[in-house]
């Protein structure tokens, strides 16, 4: 659009891509939010030294503060975002309840009014009926938030809600809804200018979720027929006009089963899903922004909107699916996305793409101190199961080293039956991984393949061994046909599967007596794998970590040694050397800072007892002892930056 911008910093994100592309920069102060990003003088003052005449707020920190958009306002700076009478309007649960209700928008049945007593709690829960939603008017990711299907939950879930909003948001209102059983999170997707015109741009489909977290994101969604489509665009553009709504903004709903829907509540910013609409619609919502913010009007109506394809979005974070998705910070050793097909700026491919949407590159940091999200993975494609079958090569193409991703995870949710049907709701992710995410859970349709492919790259290995000069004639070294692929197992138990090669004009891989031929693409030192198994094209990841190969393809990652047979019968006779006791140290689950350690050398201990507090990407892990104890040292101090596994204490 030919307009300059200027980044604004923290010593976090010194090096950071927004910095590296914006045509200025300015330092903001240090790591943690609270002195850079939500300082709202220091915002306003690097507006002021480089001359900036608008702020775009982003997706987080002060993009949804009615005080921010007002004092930005008063400065005389253009908030590229809605009115600060819009933010406040819809930042308050119980008041954008009541203005839902008058703008003839569906709403939950509940009480709407703040609740005094736990007594009064269960009173009106049994009036609206079980189960019941508790909630905090001022909450938000997942704080302030109960499911109660009796009265004891009701009375003890309202005490919960009431004090953690207190403790985390300085306001303890809450009120009580019914809760929609099979719910699913769709939202539409508004756009309204300073002229009063406002359309609704579809919707999106945001029901896989952990812990009220969007882990997926799709649009269309594949239930709501064109009826309820409809309707929820009439209504979320009714609530739009009611509050003079200016910018893009989401007004979210729950549908139940029967696809009736209820209001949620308005998110007054541009959200982190955003681009599956535009990849549906062909618009650019940051240019609409930017144009409804200069004055402009819509340069569209309602009939104007298209719905072309599908698309899916998937957040690549920084935690490692196998630690409970703990956050996983450091240095980015390895960054390489998937070859883009589309850019957020540009038009969207007539037969669809790949698009990545990040702020890191390879040699960056993640630092501990914001949200986990490296990259925003978005595809578009002619259908869903297209889309499905896109998303799935691009999460194989992903290469990310050096911190743990959710990659994995994210790959076995969309090969997962119920997924690919269509049949979910906010609770999938609790139903079908209720002991949290294990290696054992990402599925995978020829696991045998993985094993043909690491035989293929040993062999390339030995080829090219095979091939170097100044070997005797009659001497040099060959290169067998028959090999044992030996698969890393648990406890030294491994796995050992016959391999055989063929070469009668293809390179065929006969694994356990099972076929598979192979025509790859793969260098040395690389660990992008493209090539073609049997007709079927494939992408997967393959590196050598001394003897052993990993190889991931959909999820599923093995380490195998392909050995000479003789060679893996002597690997049978080798001791298991089993790994080191720490179980008397307590160890970090997670890379982050130790704010706090609430115990002393010598002190006995009991099970359950706080003993110390890591904190890392907003969120705060305690650790407990597990057992009753003595502290004999202590190993870390406060305010220390931890890695993973490191000893935080002995224990006698």
């Amino acid at each position: 659009m030919g307009i300059h911008s200027v980044a604004v910093y923290s010593e976090a994100d010194r090096d950071a891509r927004h910095v590296q592309l914006a045509d200025e920069s300015v330092f903001l102060g240090p790591a943690p939010s609270r002195e850079s990003y939500l300082v709202a003088d220091k915002i306003v003052a690097a507006c002021k030294s480089t001359g900036a005449e608008a702020i775009h707020p982003g997706y987080g920190f002060l993009s949804e503060n009615e005080d921010f958009a007002r004092r930005v306002e008063e400065e005389g700076i253009v908030f590229i975002g809605p009115k600060h009478y819009s933010i406040a309007a819809m930042g308050d649960k119980i008041a954008s309840k009541r203005l839902a209700r008058d703008a003839k928008v569906n709403t939950i049945p509940g009480w709407n009014d703040a609740i005094e007593s736990s007594e009064q709690a269960v009173k009106i829960a049994r009036d609206i009926g079980y189960p019941v939603m508790i909630k905090a008017s001022a909450g938000g990711g997942g704080k302030g938030l109960r499911l109660a299907w009796n009265d004891k939950e009701a009375g003890e879930g309202f005490t919960s809600c009431r004090n953690e909003a207190k403790a985390a948001f300085g306001d303890d209102r809450v009120f009580i809804e019914k809760f929609i059983e099979s719910p699913r999170h769709i939202e539409i997707q508004v756009l309204g200018d300073a002229h009063g015109n406002v359309v609704y741009l579809n919707e999106r489909e945001c029901s896989i979720q952990r812990r009220h977290q969007k882990v997926i994101e799709e649009a269309p969604s594949p239930f709501i027929s064109e009826a309820t489509r409809r309707a929820m665009g009439e209504q979320a553009v009714a609530l739009a006009k009611a509050v003079k709504y200016q910018s893009a903004g989401t007004v979210e709903f729950v549908v139940g089963k029967d696809q009736s829907f209820y209001f949620l509540e308005m998110n007054t910013r541009l959200q982190v899903e955003h681009p599956v609409t535009e990849c549906i619609t062909g618009l650019d919502l940051v240019e609409q922004m930017i144009r409804v913010a200069a004055g402009e009007r819509l340069g569209l109506t309602q009939a104007d909107i298209a719905r072309r394809g599908w698309a899916i979005e998937c957040r690549v974070n920084a935690e490692d699916p196998f630690r409970n998705f703990l956050p996983s910070t450091g240095r980015l050793v390895r960054y390489q996305p998937p070859t883009t097909t589309m850019e957020a700026a540009l038009p969207v491919p007539e037969g669809g793409g790949v698009r990545v949407d990040t702020g890191v590159y390879e040699g960056g940091e993640i630092p501990m101190y914001y949200d986990s999200m490296i990259a925003k993975l978005i595809v578009h494609a002619l259908d869903r199961d297209d889309a499905i079958r896109k998303m799935r090569e691009a999460l194989n193409a992903f290469v990310i080293r050096g911190v743990s991703s959710n990659i994995p995870f994210q790959s076995a949710l969309l090969a997962h039956p119920k997924f690919v049907s269509g049949d979910f709701n906010t609770g999938f992710i609790a139903e079908h991984y209720p002991k949290g995410f294990r290696a054992q859970d990402v599925p995978h349709e020829d696991p045998k393949f993985l094993i043909a492919l690491a035989a293929a790259v040993q062999r390339q290995y030995l080829e090219r061994a095979a091939s170097i000069s100044g070997q005797m004639p009659g001497h040099g070294a060959r290169v067998r046909d028959s090999f044992v692929a030996v698969v890393k197992g648990e406890a030294g138990v491994h796995q050992h599967h016959p391999v055989k090669f063929q070469a009668d004009g293809v390179f065929r891989v006969l694994v356990d007596d099972q076929a598979y031929e192979l025509a790859k693409d793969w260098n040395f030192g690389g660990i992008r794998a493209n090539g073609v198994c049997n007709g079927t094209p494939f992408t997967a990841q393959v590196e050598r970590r001394g003897l052993w190969l990993n190889v991931a393809h959909n999820g599923r990652a093995i380490e195998a040694m392909v050995l000479s047979p003789r060679a893996a019968e002597l690997a049978r006779l080798m001791p298991f050397k089993p790994p080191v006791d720490m179980s008397k140290f307590l160890l970090s689950p997670m890379p982050g800072l130790l704010v706090d350690v609430a115990v002393q050398a010598g002190q006995q201990v009991r099970a359950g007892e706080r003993l110390a507090v890591i904190e890392a990407m907003k969120m705060e892990n305690i650790l407990t002892a597990t057992q009753d104890g003595i502290v004999e040292e202590l190993l870390a101090v406060k305010g220390e930056s931890l890695a993973v596994d490191q000893p935080i204490m002995r224990f006698a």
